[in-house]
């Protein structure tokens, strides 16, 4: 085995055709026997027999497995490419995510789940039906499907990155497609979830093969972490106010919470999940377990990202050529550094199919929920329970087969990981605002949700696409520097091997351009959010939204306040306080 040198091992553009062996391919090819095998376990436990056993798991999941599930359905493959891509070419300030995943996790358990598991829903959007109408109810659903069918075309067809240097670009895509829908078709959420937390510790592993032999080749993560602080990849704290700079401190926890309660607070893909739950307290447990999961994923593609600089700091593949976009950064280090270790590459291509599985899965289920939920049984309400069972396996093929063909279009949209969240925030930001409104504002109404919806989803396309056809300039990204200098000793030379600067001339642009187009990406939800309930509370009060009267169950109230010193008083007090058992003890 040979000895890699420690500034760059490459001496030729690296190929996975002439890196992936036998045992390669058998442990990719585990990956999805194992993941298939799940599915067909859960068909043969009869989870086709009832659609609240196919889509909610009968609510008798305990918090564990759903917290990995949880993690795993929005930590994929767009984490796996992106997020080291990032780091590698802005630094670890991304890292501070790690505070907003805090403040998300706390607002999703103490604010939006207590109501969502009083009202025993399957569907999120089924809160807004009962708060409002049932054309606002069909709107959010319709949004649900149109974000989610977008989002997965993305993760679809991100780890045929990591694949495209040695297998067919579509065949790869497909093949993902395929497999997820096999098993999330036959063995429905319980598949779903148990493979996730299979795929969540591939993820892991992947990562771990990265971190640990960038420590071998750089004699240690003080190595590592030294060439990082001289490249300035950890400096962290950014506290400019400035809403157009791309990434500051405020940007990630402002903008980053506002996107992420976008996803656990009202996505159906993570409500469906801790709905599931045999208990709230199991529910709470499931997304605070979650948090964990989060910080282990985040930073280990953050330490992935720094380890990639490490290797790299002085020959730069994406100045080279030799890749052709950031997210092919992390599977060309792979098989750079790892090429000449059996199994090792094929390892991080399950890891990344993983992430890409687990996702897609949980769209397709929560597709598939929505579906049943929100557009069949309110018109078709004399089917069997079998019968909505069937229905729910047909439509996971049926969007299994429309994500697929949504795929073509992420080729279209930049980097990952910019993409996925960019959209989340156009579309899921609006749908969190009129959520927000209905439980925050016991005034808010119809008129004022529709209007305050409206009003949140044009403006964030207007910044989102406007941002997209006119990318900020690098004084607003801030991209760091990045070095060829190092590439003759390794006979991977440019005509002027150079290093790239942060920030430099930009032609002139309009106001509009340099200051509307140029808001960070994270601000996209926060945008539309807040537009939104301040349109939504504007309307309700000027059309009677004080007059009406809510039923109080679908409000945030000091319930929810006082729902875990109740239920730890209930568990472990005196005698006499345990006489009659807490909703949660009894959920049935």
């Amino acid at each position: 085995m040979s000895t890699i040198p420690p500034q760059s091992t490459a001496s030729k553009p690296v190929r996975a055709s002439e890196n992936f062996r036998a045992i390669d391919y058998v442990v990719f090819a585990a990956m999805l026997i194992i993941s298939a095998f799940i599915g067909m376990y859960y068909a043969y436990k009869g989870v086709h027999k009832c659609h609240k056993d196919y889509l909610i798991a009968g609510r008798k999941l305990s918090g564990p497995p759903v917290a990995l599930s949880l993690t795993a359905s929005f930590m994929s493959a767009v984490t796996v490419l992106g997020t080291p891509a990032e780091v590698y070419r802005f630094g670890a300030m991304f890292g501070v995510f790690a505070i907003s995943y805090v403040l998300m996790v706390v607002i999703t358990a103490e604010v939006f789940l207590p109501i969502y598991y009083r009202l025993e829903i399957t569907s999120a959007y089924e809160y807004l039906e009962l708060r409002y109408n049932r054309y606002l109810r069909l709107t959010g659903t319709t949004m649900f499907m149109i974000l989610t069918i977008l989002y997965t075309g993305i993760v679809i067809y991100s780890p045929s990155l990591a694949l495209n240097q040695g297998f067919q670009l579509w065949g790869s895509v497909i093949a993902t497609g395929v497999v997820c829908t096999f098993y999330c078709t036959l063995g429905g959420l319980k598949a779903v979830v148990w493979t996730d937390v299979f795929q969540f510790t591939l993820m892991i592993s992947g990562f771990l093969t990265v971190i640990i032999r960038t420590m071998i080749i750089k004699g240690g993560i003080g190595n590592v972490l030294k060439d990082a602080r001289q490249g300035g990849r950890l400096r962290i704290w950014d506290f400019n106010p400035s809403p157009m700079q791309r990434h500051t401190f405020w940007t990630l926890i402002v903008g980053g919470t506002f996107t992420w309660l976008g996803i656990y607070g009202v996505n159906q893909s993570q409500v469906q999940r801790y709905l599931a739950c045999k208990t709230r307290f199991h529910a709470k447990l499931a997304l605070y377990l979650n948090l964990v999961g989060l910080w282990i994923v985040l930073s280990s593609a953050v330490m992935s990202g720094l380890s990639m600089y490490s290797v790299y700091k002085d020959c730069d593949p994406l100045t080279l050529g030799l890749v052709k976009a950031p997210d092919q950064l992390m599977p060309f280090l792979v098989l750079d550094i790892l090429g000449d270790f059996p199994g090792i590459p094929g390892l991080f291509v399950a890891a990344t199919y993983s992430g890409t599985l687990s996702t897609v899965s949980s769209s397709i289920n929560a597709l598939a929920a929505v579906t049943v939920e929100d557009l069949v049984k309110p018109y078709f309400g004399t089917l069997t329970e079998a019968q909505l069972a069937w229905i729910s396996m047909g439509m996971n093929i049926l969007f299994g087969g429309v994500c697929l063909g949504m795929a073509g279009l992420a080729s279209l949209m930049g980097g990952l990981l910019q993409a996925a969240l960019s959209i989340f925030g156009i579309v899921g930001g609006p749908l969190f605002g009129i959520f927000s409104l209905g439980i925050l504002f016991p005034f808010g109404n119809a008129k004022g949700a529709f209007s305050g919806l409206i009003s949140g989803f044009i403006v964030g396309m207007w910044v989102g696409t406007g941002s997209h056809f006119h990318r900020p300039p690098p004084h607003r990204t801030l991209p760091l520097p990045l070095s060829t200098a190092g590439c003759e000793k390794f006979n991977l030379t440019t005509a002027a091997p150079f290093t790239t600067l942060s920030t430099g001339p930009t032609p002139t642009r309009s106001h509009i351009h340099d200051n509307w187009y140029s808001v960070s990406y994270l601000y996209f939800s926060t945008l539309a959010t807040l537009f939104t309930v301040i349109v939504g509370v504007i309307v309700s009060l000027s059309t009677g939204g004080l007059k009406q009267e809510v039923d109080r169950r679908l409000l945030f109230g000091k319930e929810e306040l006082m729902s875990n010193y109740m239920y730890l008083k209930a568990k472990f007090g005196t005698p006499a306080e345990k006489i009659h058992p807490t909703e949660e003890e009894n959920p049935e």
